[in-house]
């Protein structure tokens, strides 16, 4: 058990891979460790062009007014 509402239960177990069952409410977002990573490499990668664009954005209008 996880909190109150969360059961992780072994499903099988088939030489050295394990099968996890997860019983969670809807509101709670469950991923698997690689999808989670994926998701937060995309999250900083768009940060960082967000930032990069704002730069350049910057320094166009910087020398458009010189």
């Amino acid at each position: 058990m996880l909190n109150d509402n969360i059961i992780l239960s072994v499903i099988e177990i088939n030489g050295d891979q394990v099968r996890i069952g997860i019983e969670a409410p809807p509101n709670v977002t469950i991923y698997r460790e690689e999808i989670y990573d994926a998701i937060q490499r995309q999250n900083k990668d768009a940060v960082e062009f967000t930032e990069d664009i704002h730069n350049i954005l910057q320094k166009v209008t910087t020398q458009k007014n010189k």
